[in-house]
């Protein structure tokens, strides 16, 4: 068997060389450039913004950009931008927001925004021995790294504590200089790395200049400095709440409803399994704005998540309970947002959605994360209850199904109205269509 031939300097190829390269040695179609090629824009500008923000781009994937309107957020009425494949995921956002807005709304509480960066290195001297000198590092670290934060303390930002930590239960001989950072209305990830980073220059260059060190103590092994994207004191709460009256107009129904739905939400923080995707719903909605505002949901998750097993075992997000005749419903997790550079900045349609929003700081877009988060949530966890999943979803799933055969505009409008009161799966689908092609 012949080994693969390794290409060398793809990445220097222009985008007509690397598709050739793609056709030729995936044995695609011809037409794939031409196909790539329509869907890129037309305005050459922005295709050229598009085609930066990624390394190697052939080509534009498109998701649709989608909108949810009447988000009743601390009393100001709210459309939500959302950019997700997923139907049943706006329409569902779209009616938790109708449904809250007439019950007080969502009301949020900026819990912290303090983000986390860690300079992670070895050293083997006596532990005691740089604890005692370490006001002495500080003192170095801060006077080196004062050029690198200049700009964002004039904003009201920068480093907030810094702190050694010697931790021989992760490696033998390995310390932290564990920093915490306020970015203002920036993620900030550029800047907490990059002062990391001098931290771990203005480190070695201390011990190696230090006269009370021996030999052996001058030499300290940087192994990494990088932010961390678990935030446990950037965090933003969400509430919604109201009578059982106004849960279900029967007061037996809305008392029965209110404690299913509080019964679900205790068994996401007692079984794993279950919190996973109780989880999954919440970032259905946190995801979809995410990415229409050029956030970074990758990391948003992780650290939620993270926050999530904090207590030692993975669990639901978000809470529930009945009180004093009031069924109240709530999630309190962390966020770590920009407002300003990045995709943000960059991307046309996310500019778009920063308009719709109102341009936002970054405190008001956790906010509205967090309530995208629980207007997922509230309404995967009533149709569980009640309807079930799958009868709300597979309506919405219709359209993608129908996309997937070759029809017409009438045809699809009759599908519609026949499946308008009846189960829908690809099976039944297709078994329609073979029946009034």
């Amino acid at each position: 068997m012949t080994a693969p031939k390794l290409i060398s300097g793809f990445s220097k190829l222009d985008s007509g060389q690397k598709i050739q390269w793609l056709v030729e040695t995936m044995n695609l179609d011809r037409s794939t450039a031409d196909f790539f090629k329509s869907f890129e824009l037309s305005d050459k500008e922005l295709q050229a913004v598009i085609a930066d923000l990624s390394e190697n781009h052939l080509s534009n994937f498109h998701l649709p950009f989608s909108v949810a309107p009447n988000f009743l957020v601390d009393g100001q009425l709210m459309t939500f931008p959302l950019v997700t494949e997923e139907s049943s995921v706006v329409a569902a956002l779209a009616k938790a927001a109708g449904f809250w807005a007439k019950r007080g709304g969502f009301h949020t509480e900026i819990i912290g925004t303090e983000k986390k960066g860690q300079l992670h290195f070895c050293w083997k001297g006596a532990p005691e021995k740089l604890v005692g000198l370490f006001p002495q590092i500080k003192k170095q670290l801060l006077d080196e790294v004062a050029p690198l934060t200049k700009n964002m303390e004039r904003r009201g930002g920068g480093m907030t504590a810094i702190e050694l930590k010697y931790l021989p239960e992760v490696l033998p001989n390995y310390f932290q200089v564990d920093v915490s950072f306020e970015t203002c209305d920036a993620m900030g990830a550029n800047f907490i790395n990059s002062c990391l980073e001098q931290f771990g220059r203005s480190l070695k260059n201390w011990a190696q200049n230090n006269e009370a060190f021996q030999a052996e103590e001058k030499q300290v092994e940087i192994i990494m400095a990088i932010l961390s994207n678990y935030v446990p004191n950037s965090r933003v709460k969400v509430l919604v709440e109201c009578s059982l009256e106004e849960l279900e107009t029967d007061p037996m129904q809305a008392r029965q409803l209110a404690e299913k739905l509080v019964q679900a939400v205790q068994i996401s923080q007692r079984d794993v399994s279950r919190a996973v995707t109780h989880n999954k719903g919440i970032f259905n909605g946190v995801d979809a704005l995410a990415i229409a505002t050029g956030n970074d949901f990758r990391a948003i998750e992780s650290g939620a998540h993270a926050y999530a097993a904090r207590n030692g075992s993975y669990s639901g997000l978000s809470e529930a309970g009945i009180l004093d005749g009031k069924f109240w419903f709530s999630l309190e997790m962390p966020l770590a947002v920009g407002v300003l550079g990045g995709v943000t900045r960059l991307h046309p349609l996310a500019k778009v959605a920063m308009k719709i929003l109102g341009h936002p700081s970054a405190r008001q877009l956790m906010s509205y994360l967090a309530v995208a988060g629980l207007a997922s949530n509230w309404s995967a966890v009533k149709a569980l209850v009640t309807t079930g999943i799958q009868q709300g979803h597979m309506k919405m799933h219709l359209s993608n199904i129908l996309c997937s055969f070759s029809l017409s505009d009438e045809q699809k409008q009759a599908a519609r109205l026949y499946f308008q009161d009846r189960e829908v799966s690809f099976s039944e689908v297709q078994k329609y269509l073979s029946e009034h092609a």
